[in-house]
């Protein structure tokens, strides 16, 4: 793990990069390193998230900064951005039930093919999708997500790399840490080594590539 400056940090990720960014509607969501994506001018960029926030919060940035090429979320937020350049066709949206979302991201993080669901099934979710019997009962096949870079929000990091979080921040972090090829996080605090106990861990160091250092 190797600590990073911020602008450091983005320039590592290409145009067209996949990303998976933490955060439900903003809660969790590392917003200066959103920002940094923004003034960059990162575009091209597939994101994989619980959702697409609202206009000036978390995602909503890359919104409407018109820098995403395609979304795979469960739902858009309270965007009317997401809407209009979905209709206009400028942007692909993918829809995914919420459980699903976070096992998909689960099953990549753990090195699986993908998981079987019962949800979607009879509805239009299931068209194009393989199904398979189990004990009777149909499933479909979601496959593993996985991303080039995941773009994590810590409460607290040490200089390892353990990562806590807090309350409902923690949401999609610590499974798209674990899923990703390269993992940036942006920690509110950073401390030093022993002081985040080992039963407080959540995400722990040799998972974590890079951290944002303090400015």
């Amino acid at each position: 793990m190797r600590t990073i400056d911020l602008q450091d940090a983005v320039s590592m990720i290409p145009a067209g990069a996949t990303l998976m960014v933490g955060g439900f509607m903003g809660v969790g969501t590392p917003e200066p390193l959103v920002d940094e994506l923004v003034r960059q001018q990162k575009g091209d960029l597939t994101v994989i998230a619980n959702d697409t926030a609202a206009p000036g919060t978390g995602i909503g940035k890359l919104i409407t900064a018109k820098l995403l090429r395609r979304v795979i979320v469960s739902h858009i937020g309270l965007n009317p951005e997401t809407q209009q350049q979905m209709l206009a066709g400028s942007l692909q949206v993918d829809l995914v039930p919420q459980g699903t979302l976070a096992e998909r991201i689960r099953a990549g993080g753990f090195g699986l093919g993908g998981i079987l669901t019962a949800t979607g099934i009879g509805t239009v979710a299931e068209e194009g999708k393989q199904k398979i019997a189990v004990d009777g009962r149909d499933y479909l096949l979601e496959p593993a997500l996985r991303a080039d870079f995941a773009l994590v929000h810590a409460f607290i990091a040490d200089y390892l790399g353990n990562l806590s979080y807090v309350l409902t921040a923690r949401n999609f972090n610590p499974l798209m840490a674990m899923a990703a090829d390269i993992v940036i996080v942006q920690a509110e605090n950073i401390v030093p080594i022993g002081v985040v106990s080992p039963d407080h861990v959540m995400t722990p160091a040799p998972v974590v590539d890079y951290l944002i250092a303090k400015g």
